[in-house]
């Protein structure tokens, strides 16, 4: 049985997809260099790390969330575990997407779930394995109200299977945002684990936007959006009454307009930090595109390899070398006599 989502592209829907392709188009073209698009890219993910787990009810201000992030503490509470997880299946995530490596699977739903939980329940049992008890989801202000009871354990597999099937199969056939949207409220609504569905969604999300193709996926934080107004989010992404009486009325669209919205205001919110004019960017001569060019060929660049392409002396390819690494063009692997250099990873995603 195939998952078919019902939704409509509704006006304001194609506009704020149509805004979104424009926000990004005109971030690009702001010339940002792979340092700036690295500074991005780190305060997006202390912005993730802090805006998800708050959703959650994690108490710890952004001030408290970016200096964790920039230490090692060894003993930990619960409130700053749940943060350095969250960063740290971030960072894995962008790497794998990155690498081309990211798959959709069950296999991947539960290892991203078991490191974002990691260290955190009580029952190991629960950690990377789907449920296999009932569930049900209840108001944080009255909490013998219950709002909604998702599907029976039993169903959670192959409606994943499902669910990850529809997105595998419609990369580059629906519009990255769209599918990423579709993704995330369908995950929500079946609840695949004891815990942790929420921050596993919108990390899976995240990777889903870039494998799907968003670009600067990487550098903005729709989890922020959502924690703005976390009534409207949960109200939005969720559902009230019982799965099995909803599943056949079920309509994506309102939700992906807000879904959209978050991205879109997102992309605003990183304009408005860029200056209105770009400093000049420094000039590359013709010998630092030559070690470009070849590693782009090659892969990579040794010392030697580039003597033998080029008249420069020894001691002005050694500067050629470290310009390169300073602006963040290329990074340098190895050491002694095995050193070389290759394209550095932010600079492959502009």
């Amino acid at each position: 049985m195939n998952w078919k989502p019902e939704y409509t592209i509704t006006d304001h829907l194609l506009l704020t997809m149509r805004e979104i392709g424009e926000a990004t188009g005109e971030i690009k073209s702001f010339g940002i260099t792979p340092k700036m698009l690295a500074r991005l890219e780190l305060e997006a993910r202390e912005l993730s790390s802090y805006a998800s787990t708050s959703i959650e009810g994690n108490p710890l201000p952004l001030t408290d969330v970016k200096k964790l992030l920039k230490t090692r503490k060894e003993h930990l509470r619960d409130t700053e575990r749940e943060v350095l997880n969250y960063n740290r299946v971030l960072q894995a995530l962008y790497t794998s997407v990155r690498s081309g490596k990211f798959t959709l699977n069950l296999k991947t739903l539960e290892k991203t779930q078991k490191q974002v939980v990691e260290g955190l329940m009580d029952n190991p049992d629960d950690c990377g394995h789907i449920r296999q008890a009932p569930v049900v989801i209840r108001n944080p202000r009255k909490i013998d109200e219950i709002v909604f009871i998702p599907p029976d354990a039993k169903d959670v597999p192959a409606l994943l299977n499902e669910l990850n099937n529809f997105v595998n199969t419609h990369i580059g056939k629906i519009d990255s945002v769209i599918l990423a949207g579709l993704f995330h409220r369908q995950y929500v609504i079946i609840h695949p684990f004891m815990d942790g569905n929420g921050r596993t969604a919108r990390l899976l999300t995240t990777a889903i936007l870039g494998k799907a193709g968003l670009d600067l996926f990487e550098i903005f934080s729709f989890e922020n959006y959502y924690n703005q107004n976390i009534t409207r989010y949960f109200k939005a992404v969720g559902l009230e009454g019982d799965y099995y009486e909803l599943e056949d009325s079920i309509d994506f669209t309102y939700w992906l307009e807000y879904f959209a919205n978050g991205i879109l205001d997102e992309l605003q919110r990183i304009r408005k930090t860029l200056p209105e004019t770009m400093p000049p960017q420094p000039r590359l001569e013709g010998h630092h595109k030559q070690i470009l060019d070849y590693i782009h060929e090659h892969g990579s660049i040794s010392q030697h390899e580039y003597g033998n392409i080029s008249t420069r002396s020894l001691a002005a390819r050694k500067l050629d070398f470290k310009k390169l690494i300073d602006l963040g063009f290329i990074e340098v692997k190895g050491t002694g006599r095995g050193t070389y250099y290759v394209i550095s990873q932010v600079y492959r995603n502009l």
